[in-house]
């Protein structure tokens, strides 16, 4: 097989900053490890708005359709906030993720030992703590039509509409009893099927899905607000949740936050197989463009190396050596070095986000 293919999309805010580090953690790979990849860089979001007047350009969006995985900084920023809707920063990731038909987004929410104490949650609730939410993220309500604000008599009326297909529910459900699997093999579906027609029939096509091609996956549905408040009672109860796209937005952020810091949290959205038999894939931290500490070396690197370690294990077949990339980031915490974010008061000097990535290198060297 050719080598591997990344395109990298810094992005804006500490996206360069954070991408710079994961670029030691590939350069290192290919080092050490025999696995060089072919490395393209380009623009998305604000700096692709500033160079081109666009959020990203056909040319980058080719380019994301012909490589392998594609690694995502951040973007946006206040200086943006006054564009036309149709220019904004976020524009250029909705349309990756809308071409590109990513339509599983995985989040996991694992929680290292070194920072249970950060949660808001009690130690004992966190400690532990690795979870999979998959979420829908091309269909729902974010793309049904109709959709806008309209006039109706003497008011604004604002509609989005909720649309879901047989086929939309069924294949990210089989990624998800796919995923579970490899881990726990459980599954749990959330809805609001007792309100929503929708959900009815995201209940009913799971359900299908899970009789005819997976009954050796543990599966259980929730309505979505109660799995909400499970996730802060008792979180350690689930494996791998699947959830559509509005759902998903909401109970992923709420997880990330179990674990004490979105500048840990790494993300992978997966389409359909390409011809190699890779998927199309895009990989991104959770956290977005920070543009309080931009410039500063105040960026935690951590989520985005993770995201890497991502796309090592799901786009490049690599599960080893994402577990090895995962542990040097848990030994790097383990040893006491904290970015800014992760540190309370009194606990001496952060690191800066060179010296994290540093202290990750470090630690790969070390594992051989």
């Amino acid at each position: 097989m050719s080598t591997p293919s990344l395109l990298i999309l810094a992005g804006d805010g500490i996206g360069p900053e954070v991408m710079a580090e994961v670029r030691k953690v590939i350069d290192w790979f290919g080092a050490n490890r025999g696995m060089a990849f072919d490395v393209s860089e380009d623009l998305v979001g604000g700096s692709a708005y500033d160079k081109h007047g666009t959020p990203l350009t056909d040319e980058t969006m080719a380019k994301a359709q012909a490589v392998d995985a594609v690694l995502l900084g951040a973007v946006g920023g206040p200086k943006y906030d006054k564009l036309d809707f149709s220019v904004k920063p976020e524009r250029g990731l909705l349309r990756l993720r809308k071409e590109m038909d990513l339509f599983a987004n995985l989040r996991p929410a694992q929680c290292f030992d070194a920072l249970a104490d950060f949660s808001s949650l009690k130690k004992d609730v966190v400690a532990g703590l690795d979870i999979m939410i998959i979420r829908e993220l091309t269909s729902g309500v974010y793309f049904g039509e109709p959709r806008g604000i309209f006039k109706e008599g003497n008011e604004r009326v604002g509609i989005n509409t909720q649309r879901y297909t047989e086929s939309e529910i069924a294949r990210v459900a089989r990624a998800a009893f796919e995923l579970a699997r490899k881990r726990d093999n459980k599954v749990c579906s959330m809805e609001k099927a007792n309100v929503m027609e929708s959900g009815i029939l995201w209940r009913d096509v799971v359900q299908e899905v899970h009789d005819a091609e997976y009954p050796d996956v543990e599966l259980s549905h929730m309505y979505a607000d109660a799995g909400a408040m499970q996730l802060t009672r008792w979180p350690k109860q689930f494996d791998v949740i699947v959830t559509d796209n509005l759902f998903g937005d909401l109970l992923s952020d709420l997880a990330a936050m179990l674990t004490g810091s979105l500048g840990m949290l790494p993300s992978a959205s997966l389409g359909a197989p390409m011809a190699n038999g890779r998927p199309k894939a895009l990989y991104e931290p959770v956290h977005g463009s920070a543009p309080d500490i931009t410039g500063q070396g105040k960026a935690n690197p951590c989520a985005c190396i993770l995201s890497f370690a991502m796309a090592l294990r799901y786009s490049f077949d690599q599960g080893d050596e994402a577990t090895r990339l995962e542990k040097a980031v848990e030994k790097v915490l383990a040893d006491g070095i904290r970015t800014a974010d992760l540190m309370q008061s009194g606990e001496g000097e952060p690191a800066t986000t060179t010296e994290m990535g540093d202290a990750v290198i470090a630690a790969l060297d070390a594992s051989l």
